[in-house]
């Protein structure tokens, strides 16, 4: 792995998924620092995060080869503002949700190179998916480097076209909560004829990994996984085929637009008020 020095200004949830990704993965501690508002919640981050955390942004920038934009969304051009004067040849890889490349360098007042990711919480515990996009002014040896982040936390893929950030935010970005509502929904159903709670939980998250490692790991598409359990006339095939009846792939495909749809408003209204 290349070790380049990186801040992370901001030190929550999403910036621990990807520090301790990169720890476990074997990147130097001292080579990652991260910032937060005040002295003592750096000390409690730097407990937590098992690196160095202060609270001073323009000279951790002035440290750092790559900084990572990891603040809420409403705090990004406040954020960018205070920055600007440390900045020089710096990649900044931003994972605050809704803010566009173009805002984020016309606050940062220059030509930077500039890399947006859209993570989700699986990123958490090192199973991730993120989405990522590059602005004109990244190189390739940037886009490599941007990749090593993106892995210390599970998948990623690269966009084309920053308005797919969108449709990445539908798939896997909001994605896991669709699935735990389905577990919510199967858990339910397993007390409901009669199992314990306790039960039916486990059943249902050990059949959600296995059949996500299984279509991880297997050489035909999921379709056919699915026709495999399906015995004709059988349990699966009477439970499968009152879900069609139910319109699930229509209810996915209105709820996955809907989604979509909304990151793009929230855009739009992020821009608007900064």
């Amino acid at each position: 792995m290349n070790h380049q020095n990186i801040v992370f200004i901001g030190a929550g949830n999403m910036a621990g998924a990807i520090i301790n990704g990169l720890l476990t993965k074997g990147y130097p501690d001292h080579a990652i620092r991260a910032t937060t508002r005040t002295a003592d919640s750096a000390s409690s981050a730097s407990a937590r995060l098992g690196i160095r955390v202060d609270s001073d942004n323009l000279a951790a920038i002035q440290w750092a080869d790559v900084v990572v934009l990891a603040v809420k969304p409403q705090m990004l051009q406040a954020v960018c503002t205070e920055i600007k004067p440390a900045l020089g040849k710096q990649l900044i890889v931003s994972v605050a949700a809704g803010i566009s490349c173009n805002s984020i360098n016309h606050w940062l007042g220059g030509s930077h190179a500039i890399i947006r990711s859209m993570p989700n919480t699986p990123s958490q515990v090192g199973v991730g998916a993120s989405g990522l996009f590059a602005n004109p002014h990244v190189n390739p040896q940037q886009r490599d480097f941007a990749e090593q982040l993106a892995c210390a936390t599970g998948l990623f893929i690269w966009v084309d076209d920053e308005a797919l950030i969108h449709a990445v935010t539908a798939v896997s970005g909001s994605g896991p909560a669709y699935y735990f509502l389905f577990m919510e929904a199967m858990i339910e159903a397993g007390v409901k004829l009669g199992l314990t709670p306790e039960s039916a939980r486990a059943l249902t998250l050990q059949t959600a990994l296995g059949a996500a490692t299984l279509a991880s790991q297997a050489d035909v598409p999921v379709d056919e996984l699915k026709r495999r359990v399906m015995s004709p006339g059988g349990t699966t095939e009477r439970a499968i085929h009152s879900f069609e009846a139910g319109g699930l792939r229509e209810q996915v495909n209105k709820a996955m637009t809907e989604c979509a749809a909304r990151s793009e408003t929230l855009a739009r209204e992020l821009a608007d008020k900064n």
